[in-house]
Order: C-alpha cells, then structure tokens, then sequence
C-alpha cells in the first residue's frame, strides 16, 4: 500500500496528472504535456524536476531514453486510492434495470451481469455466487432408493436445489425417512445451514443415550452431508478475448496461458476470493494480480462483494488492464451490484 505521506502534495498532483493522462493515450507522458495542463504557472523544468524524483521513488519508468515517463504498478496503486465510482447515465442505467429484471434464476442472474458488464467496460466480465454454510434452509426431501440408498433433496431459499444420493449400508424405509423428512423441516427450516447443522449436531449428542432406529439412521445421513451445500460455485466470465488486443507485454505462449486460466472454474473463484475481501458493498480495486497468475502482472480487478438476503456471496467484477478507465469502470461495478442485490 503506497503511504500518501511519502509524497509531497505537488508531486501527488503531478503523479495523478501523469496517470490520467496515460489513461487517456497510452504513450509515455513527457513533462512539458504536463506542465500545459496545470492550470498555475509551473514551468517544464520544475515538472522534469518532479518527475525524476518520481521515478527515483518508483512511480515512473522511461522506456526510452528520449521519451516520457509511464507509471508503473506503483503509481497506478496510489492513483486509485482517491478515485470514487462514476455515475452511470441515466440512459444506460435503465437499459440495466430492464435487462436484469428478465431473469429470475442465479444462475441466469449471475451470467446476465458478466455480460451486461463485458458490454459496458469492454473488459472481461466477472460475476459469481459462493455457495456456502449462509444459506437458509427451505426444506429437505428424503426418498427411499434401492439396496440402502437414499436420494437426498436439499432446497434453500434462493431456489437452489440440491440432490445428492448416499449409501446406509442398510435397508431403510420410506416412513423412517419421512420421520427424519419432518423433523428436520420442522425444527430447521428458516435456519442458515451451517447453523442447522451445528444445531443437529449438538441435539444428537444431548439424545445419544436414547437412540432409536430413526435417530441412528438420522446420525448416519448427517455425516453423508445432510444439510450441507455441495454445489460448486456458479461463476460466469465473458469478454477474455478483450485482452488480446492489449499490449500486456505477454509472449504468445503466456497469452494463452493466461485465456486458458481464465478458462477455469476454480481459477476464476480463487481470483475473486483472494483479491475481493468480504466488504459487503463496497467497491473495491486491486492493482497488478501476479500472485494470482503470473501473466496477470499487468491487469487489474475492479469488484464488489454482496452479502444476498438468500446467504449467499456474490461478487461482480471486471477484469482489464491496468490501463483503464477506473471510474468509469467502478460505476458500472457498484450499479450492476446494486441491481443484482434488488433483483435477489
């Protein structure tokens, strides 16, 4: 985390100009550019003279010996420290509003905002709900399956549905299971899952003493995964052929390396864990993203974390160049996770 006391004010301003102006063109920004867009009087020189403190300290590079400085992932790093979300125009925020009223699943949910965001920030488009012990329990179904197997039903409020079918090692009936069926919804249903569980759990251990079949045959389920959500995350990414027209300084080879990543299911979960904390709300950008990949050096991630009445986490994110238009990008971010909170 760059110190902002580490920087004289002056130089704060001229390392903000230096960035936006990068930003907007993409070639190395000379101090001369600089100095026309102040609105005082310092001259070419001063600013020259701030600029080689800037890259003594890490905040510039000079590609060339005859050109301009360029930020570095250091720069960037401060630059967005006092950025704040854009508003989105009105036009396009209810063009928003009506595409994310049409759907009615998460899944369906979760694929429209990576698409309405590729749309927006011609980036990549992230959006993910974590499964996890948060949800609330609807209602469990158990159904009686030949040779001691039970088909076991788990629905949660957020209208995910969950079948699992689990061996007993024992010839069950249907009425044992219906028993174990209403028990569980009766006492359970309304509760977050990692509750109800525990909850089971401890009631189990209380009425071990007095175990009858049904409280057996109960136990037993419980360690199959009764009330547990097993479900892999639902994640949709759109867009990744964006950054191929992005000089990312990247071989062909880790290129591709870096789209195959982008690929995967589980990558794409461990980028979105591991750089979004859980800050319900809040927009939150992350600079330069190695240590999730090495060809990620230069991308960085622009996300919201949402805390769903259902229990669920979602996260809606854009994944694009460090060379982008944060606010922009931010506004989008934060209205796509406010519609998808409504909507849920």
């Amino acid at each position: 985390m760059v110190e902002p006391h580490s920087l004289t004010g002056r130089n704060q301003e001229i390392l903000s100009s230096i960035v936006r102006e990068y930003i907007e063109t993409g070639e190395p920004v000379g101090s001369r550019t600089v100095s026309k867009r102040r609105k005082d009087a310092l001259s070419a020189a001063s600013v020259r003279n701030a600029m080689a403190d800037l890259a003594d300290e890490g905040y510039l590079s000079q590609p060339h010996t005859s050109a301009g400085r360029m930020p570095t992932e250091k720069a960037f790093r401060f630059y967005v420290r006092s950025l704040v979300a854009g508003r989105m125009p009105t036009a396009a925020a209810q063009r928003v509003r009506a595409e994310m009223s049409e759907v009615d699943t998460m899944e369906a949910r979760i694929e429209r905002s990576s698409h309405i965001l590729t749309e927006l920030t011609h980036n990549v488009g992230i959006a993910a709900a974590m499964l996890s012990g948060g949800q609330v329990l609807d209602q469990i179904e158990l159904l009686s399956l030949s040779e001691g197997r039970v088909l076991m039903i788990l629905v949660t409020r957020d209208r995910m549905v969950r079948n699992r079918v689990v061996s007993l090692g024992e010839p069950v009936k249907q009425d044992e299971l219906t028993n174990i069926r209403n028990f569980v919804n009766r006492n359970f249903s309304g509760w977050t899952l990692r509750e109800a569980r525990l909850e089971l759990l401890r009631r189990m251990d209380l009425e071990r003493a007095t175990y009858d079949a049904v409280m057996r045959k109960l136990a037993v389920l419980y360690q199959k995964g009764l009330l547990e959500s097993d479900s892999v995350p639902e994640v949709h990414m759109e867009g990744a052929s964006n950054l191929v027209g992005i000089d990312l300084h990247l071989t062909r080879e880790k290129m591709r390396d870096l789209l195959r990543a982008l690929e995967q299911k589980r990558r794409l979960v461990e980028l979105l864990d591991h750089f979004l904390e859980e800050m319900p709300g809040g927009v939150q950008v992350r600079v330069g993203l190695e240590e999730a990949h090495p060809a990620m050096k230069e991308l960085a991630l622009i996300g919201v974390t949402l805390a769903l009445p259902s229990g669920l986490t979602a996260k809606i994110a854009v994944l694009g160049p460090m060379r982008m238009q944060y606010e922009k990008v931010m506004g989008a971010v934060l209205h796509i996770g406010r519609e998808f909170s409504d909507v849920g």
